[in-house]
């Protein structure tokens, strides 16, 4: 990595399989960024012990999730890739940092709240800290920029008081205030055309899904609610299909699409078709890449394997420098 480019950093939990909501969510910004950046990326597997009851599945979800990021265009030769505990100097940073965090600040996150809310029943220790393990994977590498949605404010600006706090107390200035590089992530409903895609909730179509998988999916989209007949005009604008269309179709198409359903001159079906044709057409390169990676698996965690041994050049440095600031022997 070009030492004269910033430095971005961004973790995401281990989900297994992305969906589209991940694309274009975050996956494609991801790629996007390589060109710019000096970027690492990691897979959180530490945080999503948080949430999880049973662990069965996680090794297969970092493989999966690696593979679709490798596939998608994460180039390994340029960009660190890695697992979360494959660096443990960031659970130490964790650990140095949790003596400078408030309780108080860390309960009162939204995120805390909702998860809270979610799980009331295993509000562990590592859920509320959270937020500071997450503030150690960004500093510990010195990332100018975070690539999050406006909804993810909070969550940087508490680091960055992190920061200060631990460089006030031990009057330094070894870490970095990370800068907050807003990004303009669509909020992606489900084929429900309620709820935001999710696996949990089974409205989600796997960017790894076979083409005859992806048109199932799609025939079950929910458009214009309102739109009861073949006959009757539609409303584009409150079309989740059509939404999607704007993202994987072209101009053309969307023009044509937008005038002929306003006049029922396009049914409900001959849309998602489309839709599907287009989606399809799309993720063929992914996939034809995805499915060459897969036959060799080793492949991945050896790439994984390297990226954490990169990452740890970087975190190593950074933890004698915390160290010093502290006064550790």
């Amino acid at each position: 990595m070009a030492a004269s480019k910033d430095r971005v950093f961004s973790g995401a939990r281990p989900t297994g399989r992305q969906h589209l909501g991940n694309y274009l969510g975050a996956i494609q910004n991801y790629v996007a960024l390589q060109d710019q950046f000096q970027c690492i990326y990691c897979i959180v597997d530490l945080h999503a012990l948080t949430t999880v009851e049973t662990t069965v599945d996680l090794r297969t979800n970092v493989q999966e999730m690696a593979l679709d990021w490798l596939a998608a265009g994460i180039r390994p030769e340029e960009t660190i890739v890695f697992v979360q505990s494959n660096v443990p100097e960031v659970t130490e940073l964790h650990t140095i940092l949790s003596m400078v965090t408030s309780l108080g600040k860390l309960t009162d996150l939204p995120t805390f709240k909702e998860k809270a809310r979610l799980q009331p029943h295993n509000i562990n220790y590592g859920l509320v800290g959270y937020p500071v393990l997450m503030t150690a994977d960004i500093v510990l590498y010195k990332a100018k920029w975070v690539p999050v949605g406006i909804d993810q404010a909070p969550h940087i600006e508490f680091a960055r008081e992190v920061v200060r706090s631990f460089n006030h107390r031990y009057d330094t200035q070894t870490l970095l205030e990370p800068q907050m590089k807003s990004t303009e992530v669509p909020k992606v409903l489900g084929t429900d055309g309620v709820q935001k895609m999710s696996k949990s909730l089974d409205n989600h179509i796997e960017l790894a899904a076979t083409p005859g998988e992806t048109v199932k999916r799609v025939m079950t989209m929910v458009t214009d609610p309102q739109r009861k007949l073949r006959s009757d005009p539609g409303n584009p604008d409150v079309c989740n299909v059509f939404s999607m269309h704007m993202v994987f179709s072209s101009t053309d198409e969307v023009s044509m699409i937008d005038l002929e359903c306003r006049r029922a001159g396009i049914g409900c079906v001959d849309c998602k078709k489309l839709f599907a044709k287009n989606i399809n057409a799309h993720l063929k390169p992914f996939r034809s890449r995805r499915n060459e990676l897969q036959k060799d698996q080793d492949r991945v965690w050896d790439i994984l394997r390297d990226g954490a041994k990169r990452a740890s050049q970087i975190a190593s440095q950074t933890m004698q420098e915390v160290r010093a600031a502290v006064g550790l022997p």
